[in-house]
């Protein structure tokens, strides 16, 4: 419950500021919070936000409003290197860098009134919107998976023309293996974005003086995962009959239609949010999933407008100054921890996000719900 008009003059950058201090980014970054020991590291990946519930980081709505209730089925802490544990335990409630940030927006156009009611969204209405992973530890999982899997696939008879495509067979003691590490990650991830939603709930709570849940109403609309592979049940087109398998998600999110049973009551009649990020400076949209979904894309839909040019290109032909200047321009505060970023993570560097979700609404794999416009971008 707080508007962009109480948030003109200074507000806003004393808030901008007070966040980036509050939640580090950048490569390497230490985290907000860092667990006593390997033991309450191993209770993140198993237990994911019921673990963050008991210690007073989160409410109990949010943990409705998340995927798989914030913990992923079959999460197992042994699937996970002890190089992977240490990389991630200092990192909690930390962005990262890239594409990882953490915006101010305002809600700029409502396309569907009622989805956008149920999720809480009204025009002029201030939220904050949070990308972000599993960090060092998720690297680090991928990384020695890579090196386990390349062996793998030569006892299994599986070749590729490129490494970085290395793959085994899901059902393969190296697959479970794989699957089990893969969402103890997930949970990282799940924990670390509900820490860092803690931290800037009470740096609310602390600029404004007012309290993030009585007052601000600083509900979360929804928290997804993305690039993760989940074991689900689709129709198989050939035959029409209902048949498990193993959904990949790279550069897509999930997209799951009204009246799926694995969405939270409070959205069963208008289907999942479905976040989709912009770039710096351009706004970012909440759409809603669509039955079309499950018929054309195995219920996904995209993640944000990818790339358009690589990061190399990026440095070589855009101006962080001119980045930022523009930036200014349009009103929009921006704290970043690495300047050179700026550059690769300009707007130019990237498609047109309005396009590629309006492209998403028209084919129904997901509909349009709510546009928001950035105040504040904060990044690694």
């Amino acid at each position: 419950e707080l508007t962009e008009e109480e948030l003109k003059g200074s507000r806003c950058a004393t808030l901008a500021t007070a966040i980036s201090e509050a939640v580090p980014a950048g490569v390497g970054a230490g985290g907000a919070f860092a667990p006593k020991n390997e033991r309450e590291l191993r209770a993140v990946l198993n237990d994911g936000m019921r673990w963050a519930l008991e210690q007073g980081m989160c409410w109990k709505e949010d943990l409705e409003r998340t995927e798989e209730g914030g913990a992923m089925p079959d999460a197992d802490a042994d699937a996970v290197s002890s190089r992977a544990l240490k990389r991630g335990s200092p990192q909690l409630g930390s962005l990262g860098s890239g594409n990882h940030y953490l915006e101010l927006q305002v809600v700029d156009e409502i396309f569907d009134s009622t989805a956008a009611e149920t999720m809480g969204l009204s025009k002029g209405k201030v939220c904050v919107m949070i990308h972000c992973g599993s960090r060092g530890l998720g690297h680090q999982l991928c990384t020695d998976y890579l090196q386990n899997m390349e062996a793998a696939m030569r006892k299994q008879g599986i070749s590729v023309p490129d490494r970085q495509l290395c793959c085994v067979r899901a059902a393969s003691p190296e697959g479970e293996r794989y699957l089990r590490g893969m969402a103890a990650a997930a949970n990282y991830a799940f924990v670390n974005r509900t820490i860092i939603t803690h931290s800037v709930r009470e740096t609310f709570r602390r600029v404004l003086g007012r309290d993030p849940k009585a007052d601000l109403r600083m509900h979360m609309v929804y928290d997804v995962s993305h690039s993760i592979a989940k074991r689900e049940e689709h129709v198989d087109p050939a035959d029409g009959r209902r048949k498990p398998a193993l959904v990949h998600r790279k550069g897509a999110t999930r997209s799951f239609p009204p009246g799926h049973e694995a969405l939270p009551e409070v959205y069963r009649a208008i289907g999942q949010p479905v976040l989709i990020g912009g770039s710096m400076g351009t706004s970012s949209y909440v759409l809603a999933g669509n039955a079309e979904s499950m018929e054309l894309s195995f219920g996904s839909t995209c993640h944000g407008a990818g790339r358009r040019m690589s990061r190399a290109e990026s440095k070589r032909t855009i101006s962080a100054q001119a980045v930022l200047a523009k930036l200014r321009s349009q009103n929009i505060e921006v704290r970043v921890a690495s300047p050179k970023l700026i550059a690769e993570e300009a707007d130019e560097s990237y498609k047109d996000v309005t396009s590629v979700v309006r492209t998403c609404h028209e084919v129904g794999i997901s509909r349009l719900v709510a546009r928001l416009r950035p105040l504040a971008v904060i990044k690694g």
